[in-house]
């Protein structure tokens, strides 16, 4: 069989191949392989003490509680691999872990004892891609899975299945929420985007513009990485996929193409300034970009980064001048200038903490 270039391999086949890499690397503690782990996958920062932090590596995951001098590892569970982790917005020391190998797991005291979250779910949900909560009830969240999107009500105890009008594509990478009204959602799949108008019970599909209807038959979709919603103008969405950035002004009705001019148009991130949403942030292979009128231009933002390919990036709920960026190759950045510059955080653990261990493979 010939060689088929991973860009142009349909998005199925590329997550599927993902998961089994992930898959292979997650045993190497067991053969002797101790590598330091230097890939950062998720970040999250305490709602209201900025100096909490937790971050998912490809091999644990991590929090600090002196704005990243020091970290403890959280007590392993037996997910093979944490994809996602989130913060209650309303209960902070509530913790939830998304895995590669076991669905969802909870914490309800700051990461020290991890449960599992999983009724509800479907035998063959493994992969959890993202969590969102919903503005006013944190005891409500929606859950992108490689199956699909799922809704829990009771924080986590039970899960139901919300896919009634996704016909062609099971994958949900990514949500988003309108923060004026819940009610309307967008789900990014690898099938492009669909969108709910009644709180995610059933979604149409919003692709104009995004994706030809004989690319999408033919089974050559757009991936749709990451989803942002302007929260000012919640109309406005940003859309970061495997072929370019989008953006729509008009809730999704229409999509136009923007940043053509960014060196690499694979986008694995988007990110809005809730406080001053013409500035927007994307990353990828070629590190993190940063626009100041909406996405019309765009400029290098990467001093200080010693690995171009960004994973993951958040703005600071305290501070929306403080950015942390994840890397694929030299772990967790800090920018305190609104990306001007950034410095490394290394996830050195607490000398004087018991149990505390090392960042290993």
């Amino acid at each position: 069989m010939p060689f088929v270039a991973p860009s142009r391999a349909p998005i199925a086949m590329l997550i599927r191949s993902i998961q089994i890499c992930l898959f292979l690397s997650a045993l190497l503690p067991a053969l002797g392989c101790d590598r330091p782990s230097e890939s950062v996958v998720s970040i999250a920062v305490h709602p209201t003490k900025p100096s909490i932090l937790y971050v998912a590596t490809n091999d644990a995951v991590f929090k600090s509680r002196d704005n990243g001098a020091t970290w403890s590892r959280m007590p392993n569970f037996s997910a093979r691999r944490v994809t996602t982790v989130a913060i209650d917005p309303k209960f902070p020391a509530t913790i939830y872990a998304g895995t590669m190998g076991d669905a969802v797991y909870k914490s309800p005291d700051g990461g020290q004892r991890w449960l599992p979250h999983n009724v509800g779910l479907k035998e063959h949900v493994s992969y959890v891609n993202q969590f969102v909560f919903h503005p006013q009830d944190s005891q409500t969240i929606f859950a992108a899975t490689t199956v699909g999107a799922f809704v829990t009500r009771d924080g986590g105890r039970s899960w139901m299945e919300q896919m009634a009008g996704m016909t062609e594509v099971h994958i949900v990478v990514t949500l988003a929420i309108n923060p004026r009204n819940t009610q309307i959602l967008y789900a990014g799949t690898t099938g492009g985007v669909y969108k709910s108008i009644d709180g995610a019970a059933t979604w149409k599909k919003v692709n104009n513009g995004l994706i030809p209807e004989r690319i999408l038959e033919a089974s050559l979709s757009l991936g749709i990485n990451l989803l942002a919603v302007d929260p000012e103008s919640p109309d406005t969405v940003y859309a970061a996929t495997t072929k370019g950035l989008f953006k729509t002004t008009n809730g999704a009705q229409s999509w136009r193409r923007i940043g053509e001019s960014l060196p690499d148009q694979f986008m694995s991130w988007v990110m809005v300034d809730p406080h001053s949403p013409q500035t927007v942030y994307v990353a990828g292979r070629e590190g993190v970009h940063k626009s100041t009128d909406g996405g019309a231009t765009w400029k290098a933002v990467n001093q200080g980064l010693a690995t171009l390919n960004v994973r993951c990036l958040l703005i600071s709920p305290h501070d929306a001048r403080t950015l942390y960026a994840g890397t694929n190759g030299s772990g967790l950045y800090r920018s305190t200038d609104g990306g001007d510059s950034w410095t490394a955080i290394p996830l050195v653990p607490a000398a004087a903490e018991p149990g505390s261990q090392a960042v290993q493979g």
